[in-house]
């Protein structure tokens, strides 16, 4: 793997939607690189322009001007079936609302991307079912029903299935936001796990305190990238769990 190459690189992006008379200028010229093994939160208030460029370096939108590549493949002028080829073989992504298939099993729902891949037989579409959930430290849960697993278990369902395609780069849209604060940071210990895996993440938050757990944060408003830092002093979801009170008898909500 090329370090120095973008997993994705965005260079003067717009995003301009047209509602009757009025347009909306969502991205105003964007340009961003994000390379592999990096650990980025991008950031900003409601309307700032963070979710659109999600959008569109997910594969599930293309700019109004500007360019951007994937993995150094210039996505702009795709169509709707090329981005979905790539999506499916370069994205993994990760939502606030897990999205779940309610009667499916946990190893079921890790399959799920896999099993209309015709070159891969059910054998190893299951062995690498259990190895994503192995990796997020829910094996022993492979066989239950998301209604059987706590909130922080299913964004774990969640987090497996996006690794199933051993994806270029995760996106998580707001992964914590349905989940109270240990596990918030419990699910932030799973992604810093699996960036130290050497797996490119990428974050979006309105969260200051999430942004904290990764290793760059990228400020958006009005469209525009106003701020790039490096995070010099990153909490360590391990660390932060033992200052946390002792959560009380009531059972997590499901």
């Amino acid at each position: 793997m090329d370090k120095s190459v973008p997993v994705i690189s965005a260079d003067r992006l717009e995003k301009v939607y047209q509602t009757g008379d009025l347009e909306v200028h969502a991205l105003r010229g964007v340009t961003v690189d994000i390379f592999p093994g990096e650990f980025v939160a991008i950031m900003g208030k409601s309307g700032s322009g963070k979710s659109t460029f999600m959008n569109i370096v997910g594969c599930l939108d293309t700019p109004t001007r500007g360019s951007c590549r994937i993995d150094g493949v210039d996505i702009s002028t795709f169509s709707k079936d090329q981005l979905a080829h790539l999506r499916n073989r370069k994205i993994g992504f990760v939502f606030q609302s897990y999205n779940l298939l309610p009667r499916t099993t946990a190893l079921e729902n890790v399959e799920l991307p896999l099993v209309y891949d015709r070159s891969i037989g059910q054998k190893e579409m299951k062995k690498r079912a259990i190895r994503a959930l192995e990796m997020v430290g829910l094996t022993d849960r492979a066989s239950h029903l998301p209604s059987q697993l706590s909130g922080g278990e299913q964004q774990r369902v969640a987090i497996a299935r996006a690794l199933i395609n051993r994806p270029r780069v995760i996106l998580a849209d707001e992964p914590t936001g349905n989940l109270d604060t240990r596990t918030s940071v419990e699910i932030l210990g799973v992604f810093q796990q699996l960036n130290d895996q050497g797996i490119t993440l990428v974050i979006v938050t309105h969260e200051t305190d999430i942004a904290l757990f990764t290793r760059k944060n990228i400020q958006f408003r009005d469209g525009r990238i106003v701020r790039t830092e490096e995070v010099t002093r990153r909490k360590i979801a391990m660390n932060e769990l033992m200052n946390l009170p002792a959560p009380s008898g009531e059972e997590e909500t499901k």
